[in-house]
Order: C-alpha cells, then structure tokens, then sequence
C-alpha cells in the first residue's frame, strides 16, 4: 500500500468536516482561551482519525458496490489498490490512536471518548444498515456533527446551546440533500442506482426537501441572531448582520445543485468554489469581529 492510496482511503480532505468541533469554542467566545484551544485542537484530531477510520470501514463494506460504480470504482480497494486486509489494519491503527489521543486530555477524557465513541458506533451502523434507509441516512449524517459539537462541548466544559444544535443539524442535514441530489440526478441519467436507498428519493421530493430545511436553517439562525439572551451573551446586537452572509450561502449551494449540479461532494464544494469559500470567510470575519472586538 503507497503513501498515495492509503491518503486516498482516509480522505484527507473530509477532515474539514470535523472543524464542527471547535464550535462551542468560537460561539462562547473563549477562542482567545490558550488552553481550551489546545483541547479543542486534540480532539479535532482525534475525530479525524476517527472519521478516517469509518471510511476505510465503508469502502471495505461497499467494495463490491464501488467496483461497479462510474466514480468510487477509483476508490483504493475497488481498485485494487488496497487490499482489505491492509485496510482493516489501518482501520485499527487509527481507532487506536484517536483514543491513546484523547485518553491524553487533561479532563474530561472518558466522557470525551464516549461522545467520539457513539460516533463511531454510529457510523459503522450507517456504513451497515442505515445508509440504506432514505430520510433515515440523511438524519443521520446531521446527527453525526452534533456528536462532533458535542465532543468540543464536553471536552472544553462549554455549554453547547440548543441553538447551535440545531443550527448545525439543520445546515448538515440541508448539505446531505444536497448530496442525495447528485445521486438521484446520476440514477436518473443511467438507470441504475448509485445507492441502495437512491430508488426511495426523486428531483421533486429532493427539492421541495432542499427548500423546506434552508428556510427552517434560515429562520432558526435569525431566531438565534435576535434572541434575548444570545444578545445578552454577546453583549452586541448587531449579529442579525451575519444572516446576510447565511442567506447568500444558501442561495449559492442551492445555485451549484440545481443550476451546475455540482453538489456531488459538499467538502469538495467548500475547497473550490471560491464564492463560498468568500462568503463563509465574510460571515467568520463579521462574527468574530462582533463577538471578539
């Protein structure tokens, strides 16, 4: 196994997902916190390796799906590349250091390891069984970042607010619509299901489903802007300012599924695109700027 493939088989690039971590972090305003920064830093890590594990998991379990798959027949194992007994090998090595990781914060670490633990537990459930359920997968995937949410809590001793849990369940879940878009687009230019569960999911269900979790994202995220104690919190009024940068944000991810139909891939998205990398880094920089300054 090369350097190259086993890059391939963790995906690297995924681990952008993980920085939902330092979440409770940034909103509590203690991202100045030199310690607190350190912890939410080993636990991002952890979750990485974590997350890289699952997906060696899922590529062992969807091997024979994937060989006949247009894209992921490319993928490290589908293609030969890896075998599946050096795949089960890095599996373990990465669960194992992502726990010898956390097991090293200075407190906190067993409840730590058990919100990363039902991560995982829940993942391979998903790489199992629950991918295969439409609406079931895509809940679950949202969930997955609250688990990563939580573990930033937990490990900082940050009260995570219901607002930044469902914010982040709503966005996640509107990301993995967004997703199944691409599928159901795919299946029906081929006739043939890229997913088990593709056949439950169609351009009408997807996009009315689209349409209903942006404006719930939007009107939960004004909600949370405006109220009283996140004022308080804050001690600013001024961050209803940032729903510019949310609104447009959603405007443009639902320009690149239904327009380009590029959605395929939401990490990939955030990586090229330029004008969603601008408006996230324009709603960091008002926020931090609101919060900070």
């Amino acid at each position: 196994m090369t350097l190259k493939n086993m890059l391939k088989l963790i995906r690297p690039k995924q681990w952008a997902k993980n920085v939902f971590v330092l979440m409770p972090l940034f909103f509590s305003g203690q991202l100045t916190n030199s310690h607190a920064l350190m912890v939410s830093l080993l636990v991002f890590v952890a979750f990485c390796l974590t997350a890289s594990s699952v997906y060696c998991i899922n590529d062992i379990v969807d091997v024979e799906a994937d060989i006949n798959h247009p894209v992921k027949c490319k993928r490290p194992i589908a293609s030969g590349h890896v075998t599946i007994r050096q795949a089960w090998v890095l599996t373990f090595l990465l669960v194992l250091m992502a726990a010898l990781l956390l097991l090293t914060l200075p407190e906190r670490a067993w409840m730590v390891l058990g919100v990363v633990g039902s991560y995982y537990v829940l993942n391979i459930c998903y790489c199992c069984w629950l991918k295969n359920h439409a609406i079931i997968d895509v809940c679950t995937i949202a969930f997955g970042f609250v688990l990563r949410i939580l573990a930033g809590g937990v490990a900082t001793d940050i009260f995570v607010s219901r607002w930044l849990v469902l914010i982040s369940f709503l966005l996640t879940l509107f990301l993995s619509l967004a997703k199944r878009r691409d599928d159901v687009l795919r299946m029906n230019a081929t006739g043939t299901a890229p997913r088990r569960n593709t056949i439950r999911y169609n351009l009408t269900f997807i996009n009315q489903a689209i349409t209903i979790t942006a404006s719930v994202t939007l009107v939960c995220y004004i909600m949370y802007c405006v109220s009283p104690e996140v004022v308080a919190a804050f001690n600013t009024p001024h961050l209803y300012l940032t729903t510019i940068f949310v609104i447009i944000g959603l405007l443009r991810y639902i320009q690149l599924a239904v327009v380009d139909e590029q959605t395929g891939d939401p990490t990939k998205v955030i990586w090229n695109d330029r004008f969603t990398q601008l408006v996230v880094l324009g709603w960091g920089l008002t926020f931090l700027i609101l919060i900070y300054l």
